[in-house]
């Protein structure tokens, strides 16, 4: 018997821990969807000692958080039934403007809550230098309300910039909502939280970490971008409140990206997605016509927004795609800076190629978590060896989330083609039926092929032996990145 046993503080603490590894160890178990991440949290339980199990509660246990919420009567999920203002559009119509994508209309019609609206425009901005001003323009000319979420909103001079419009706003009677990401704002929001203190802009953290007591929700992460302006204008896609995104900036780490404003009735839809997560986040509803008010056509784009969580009973974004890339009859985009798929995806998109679909898929040459780039690239011979086209963009990092389908479905929005965006992050995207967008950035990404090293099969199976095993080493994580 091991010596630490002999005493009694030992065997109660050897007890301890097969009952708390037995309950961590049954919980993966039972309720982890993939396997292979089931089989992962069962040896780091059994094989670290007091360290697993909590290991496990930490980062484990990602789906329970609004339902306990809800249980325990701290929030009642009130937009559920919200009755969002819509405008009547004749089914006939709806499938004269979808074409043969019906089927993937049918997909998301069962797997969202919210409907698809037509009258919509969207005009897309690229990087910071299109996207801020207007941005800022918007939040400047605010009469009524202005809800912001955002993932990162840095210290640095946009940070200040978009921080001062804010303060302004609400010094002219704008309710101001502001809501960052605890875990994404660290080291970043306590210099601005400071600044925006001595302001009427209400801010709030969400699942901010808290030390030493208090669970550590650190994969509970609100990824989205969302900035609604008198409920009327709306911004989102891929970009923070950063300089990051600024291509004349010199700081390193520039990031190249994407976001879109948004006009006409679904743009409910981005307000409705802020207003659950402020009432998670402070437990206060936003509610009213300044918030939702009736909202007229502005353009002719079908439009629907997708809001995703761990809170969710099934990942929405992940079962639009594979619905998209079925219906797929002649060419689909898709542009990622994480390519961390789940094999459903991957034979979705060799299916595709297989069946004469041209798939192009564009990643970044350079990723600023470099293990991501390493785990994409344990993946990518099985796209190649079926004619998928890869390219690798070149400096800048590119951060652009896109997918665009026969030059008529648009997906655009925060979500990043990776495990973590679709199982534990709050992503928000939209799906748009719109051809003028859709041929436009399809042609926008053509222009940047040429420039952009296409990868082979025969580069990817040039990798050392050594670089292989790091490769595939990282692989057996995915479903945790």
């Amino acid at each position: 018997m091991p010596s630490w046993l002999d005493s009694t503080w030992g065997i109660i603490g050897f007890v301890a821990w097969l009952f708390l590894a037995g309950l961590a160890a049954g919980h993966a178990v039972m309720y982890k969807r993939d396997p292979r991440s089931s089989a992962i949290w069962v040896l780091l339980i059994l094989l670290l000692p007091y360290a697993g199990p909590w290991l496990y509660w930490v980062l484990g246990i990602n789906r329970l958080e609004r339902r306990v919420a809800r249980r325990l009567g701290r929030r009642e999920r009130p937009f559920d039934a919200c009755e969002l203002p819509r405008t009547p559009h004749p089914p006939q119509e709806v499938r004269r403007a979808v074409g043969h994508l019906e089927p993937l209309l049918a997909v998301a019609d069962r797997v969202t809550r919210l409907p698809l609206l037509p009258g919509n425009a969207i005009k897309p901005l690229h990087n910071g230098e299109q996207a801020y001003p207007r941005m800022m323009e918007a939040i400047r000319g605010a009469e009524k309300t202005v809800t912001l979420v955002s993932y990162i909103f840095d210290s640095d001079e946009v940070g200040f910039g978009f921080a001062d419009a804010l303060s302004e706003a609400a010094s002219r009677g704008v309710r101001v909502h502001l809501l960052v990401d605890g875990l994404g704002a660290l080291g970043h929001l306590s210099r601005m939280g400071r600044h925006l203190l001595k302001t009427r802009v209400e801010t709030a953290a969400f699942f901010p970490l808290r030390f030493p007591f208090g669970r550590l929700r650190i994969n509970l992460r609100n990824h989205r971008k969302l900035l609604v302006v008198d409920g009327r204008i709306g911004f989102t896609g891929g970009m923070n409140i950063s300089q990051r995104h600024l291509m004349s900036s010199t700081r390193p780490g520039r990031s190249e990206d994407l976001h879109f404003e948004i006009a006409g009735p679904v743009v409910s839809e981005l307000q409705h997605a802020f207003a659950e997560d402020w009432a998670l986040a402070t437990d206060k509803v936003l509610e009213g016509a300044e918030y939702f008010p009736v909202i007229g056509p502005r353009g002719s784009a079908l439009c629907r927004g997708i809001s995703t969580g761990p809170d969710e009973d099934m990942e929405r974004v992940h079962c639009i795609l594979l619905a998209a890339i079925a219906a797929a009859k002649s060419v689909i985009y898709v542009v990622t800076p994480y390519f961390v798929p789940t094999m459903a995806l991957i034979s979705a998109l060799t299916l595709a190629a297989l069946r004469g679909v041209r798939v192009v898929v564009l990643l970044p040459s350079e990723v600023d978590h470099r293990f991501l780039r390493w785990v994409a690239d344990a993946y990518l011979w099985q796209l190649l060896e079926h004619g998928i086209e890869v390219y690798r963009r070149p400096p800048p990092f590119v951060h652009t989330k896109l997918v665009i389908v026969d030059g008529t479905w648009v997906l655009l929005g925060s979500a990043n083609l990776d495990r973590r965006s679709f199982r534990l992050n709050f992503e928000f995207n939209v799906e748009a039926y719109d051809t003028a967008l859709a041929q436009e950035l399809s042609a926008w990404l053509e222009t940047l092929l040429p420039g952009s090293g296409r990868v082979t099969l025969e580069e990817v199976d040039s990798r050392t032996t050594a670089q292989r095993l790091r490769d595939g080493a990282f692989k057996l994580l995915s479903p945790h990145l």
